[in-house]
C-alpha cells in the first residue's frame, strides 16, 4: 500500500539513490570541461557558448516536465531521464567541434532537467505522504553525489582519459537506475488523503493567488542558486586575487561551502521540525547574508573560508523548502516553476558578478549574494501567513 511505513521508507530510500545519481554524473562531467576544451580545440568564448547548450536544454525541459511528469507519472519520467542521462553524458569526448559539443550538450542538458523535475516532484509527493519536512535529505544525496563525483573525477583524471571516464560514468548510471530503476516503477506515488486524487488536475485550475505563490516560491530559489553558481564560478578567483591566496587555499573556499551545505541539509528535517518552514527561510536567508558579506569583505583568508562556510550553511535548505512548496500548491508544474526559475539564478549569477566585477570591484560584486539572500529572508517573512500550513 501506497500509504505503508516500509513501503514508503522503500521509495524515500529509492528517490534517494537518484538523488545522488544525479549529482555524481553531474560532478563527474564538469571535472572534465577542461580536457573536454582541450579535445575540442575550442576557445573560451566558444566554449562558453557550448556549455550553453546544458543550460538551454535543462531550463526547455524543466517547463515541459510538469506535464509529462502528470501524463506518465513521477517515477517512470525520472527513470527515463535516469537513462537518458547515464547515456548522454558519454558523448561529449566523442565530439571534435565546439558546434557539436553544444549539440550533445542540449541533450544532456535535457535529461538533467527533466530527471531534476521528476525526482523532485516524486519528493513532494512523500513528503507529503510522510508527514515529515525530509525535502533537504533528498537534496544532501545530491551534494554527496557532487562531491563524491567531482572527488572520484579529479583522481582519475591524469590516469583514464575523458572518453573512458565517462563512459565509465554511463555504466554507473545504468548500473544504478538498473537496481534502482524497478523499486521506483513497484512503487504507485503516494496520495495523502488530503490531498485526493484532484490534485492531478489542480495545474489547470490553479487560481491567481496559487500561482503568485508558485512564483514567490520560484524566486527563493533564484535568489539561492544565484549564490551557488556566484560561489562555484568566483568564489576560489577572489580568494585568490583579492586575498593572495594559493591556488590550493583558493580552492578550498569553494569546498567549504559545498561542505557546509551538505551538513546544513543532511540537519534540514530537524531544523524544519523545530523551527518550521517559514523561520527556517527567514534564518537560513538572514545567515547566507551576514556569511557572504563577511566572505566577500573579510581582509583576511580564513574569515572569508568561514564565511563561506556560514554561507553554505544558510542557503542549504533555501532551494529544498522552495521546492518543496511549491510542489505541494501545485503538483509537478509547481516544481517545474520553481526548478526553472532557480536554474535561471543559477545562470544568472556568474554573469552578473562578471559584470559588476568591471564596474565596482569582485568583492563588491560577490555582496550581490548577501544581498539576495536577504532578499529571500524578507520575503518568506513577508508571505509568513499566506504560506501557513
Amino acid at each position: 500500500m501506497p500509504g505503508d511505513g516500509n513501503s514508503l521508507t522503500t521509495l524515500r530510500t529509492a528517490i534517494t539513490v537518484f538523488f545522488a545519481l544525479d549529482g555524481f554524473v553531474f560532478a563527474g562531467w564538469v571535472v572534465r570541461i577542461p580536457a573536454i576544451k582541450e579535445q575540442t580545440d575550442a576557445s573560451a568564448s566558444a566554449l562558453g557558448l557550448a556549455l550553453l547548450g546544458v543550460s538551454a536544454g535543462a531550463v526547455v525541459t524543466m517547463i515541459l516536465t510538469g506535464r509529462l511528469c502528470r501524463r506518465f507519472g513521477n517515477h517512470r519520467v525520472t527513470v527515463a531521464c535516469a537513462v537518458l542521462l547515464s547515456l548522454s553524458v558519454a558523448l561529449p569526448p566523442l565530439t571534435h567541434s565546439a558546434l557539436a559539443l553544444g549539440l550533445v550538450l542540449l541533450v544532456f542538458g535535457a535529461a538533467y532537467g527533466g530527471i531534476n523535475v521528476a525526482f523532485n516532484s516524486a519528493a513532494v509527493d512523500l513528503v507529503a505522504a510522510m508527514r515529515r519536512p525530509i525535502m533537504p535529505s533528498f537534496h544532501a544525496a545530491f551534494s554527496l553525489g557532487g562531491m563524491v563525483g567531482a572527488g572520484l573525477g579529479a583522481l582519475v583524471a591524469g590516469s583514464l582519459s575523458p572518453t573512458r571516464h565517462l563512459l565509465l560514468l554511463t555504466a554507473t548510471g545504468l548500473l544504478v537506475t538498473a537496481v534502482a530503476g524497478p523499486v521506483l516503477l513497484r512503487h504507485e506515488p503516494p496520495a495523502p488523503p488530503e490531498r485526493e486524487r484532484p490534485a492531478a488536475d489542480a495545474p489547470r485550475r490553479l487560481d491567481g493567488r496559487t500561482r503568485g505563490l508558485v512564483l514567490v516560491f520560484g524566486l527563493i530559489a533564484g535568489c539561492t542558486a544565484y549564490g551557488e553558481g556566484a560561489l562555484a564560478d568566483w568564489g576560489a578567483l577572489h580568494l585568490e586575487e583579492d586575498l593572495a591566496a594559493s591556488p590550493g587555499a583558493a580552492a578550498i573556499g569553494y569546498s567549504c561551502f559545498a561542505l557546509a551545505m551538505t551538513v546544513g541539509r543532511l540537519t534540514g528535517t530537524t531544523l524544519l521540525e523545530r523551527l518550521g518552514r517559514t523561520r527556517t527561510v527567514v534564518a537560513g536567508g538572514a545567515t547566507a547574508a551576514a556569511g557572504m558579506l563577511l566572505g566577500s569583505l573579510a581582509p583576511a583568508l580564513w574569515a572569508a573560508l568561514f564565511g563561506y562556510a556560514i554561507t553554505g550553511i544558510g542557503l542549504a535548505n533555501l532551494f529544498p523548502v522552495a521546492v518543496e512548496r511549491a510542489g505541494a500548491l501545485a503538483g509537478p508544474s509547481g516544481v517545474a516553476t520553481a526548478s526553472t526559475l532557480g536554474y535561471g539564478g543559477m545562470l544568472l549569477g556568474p554573469p552578473a558578478i562578471g559584470f559588476m566585477a568591471d564596474w565596482f570591484s569582485l568583492p563588491a560584486a560577490l555582496t550581490s549574494v548577501a544581498i539576495l539572500a536577504a532578499v529571500a529572508a524578507l520575503i518568506g517573512f513577508a508571505t509568513r501567513r499566506a504560506t501557513a500550513g
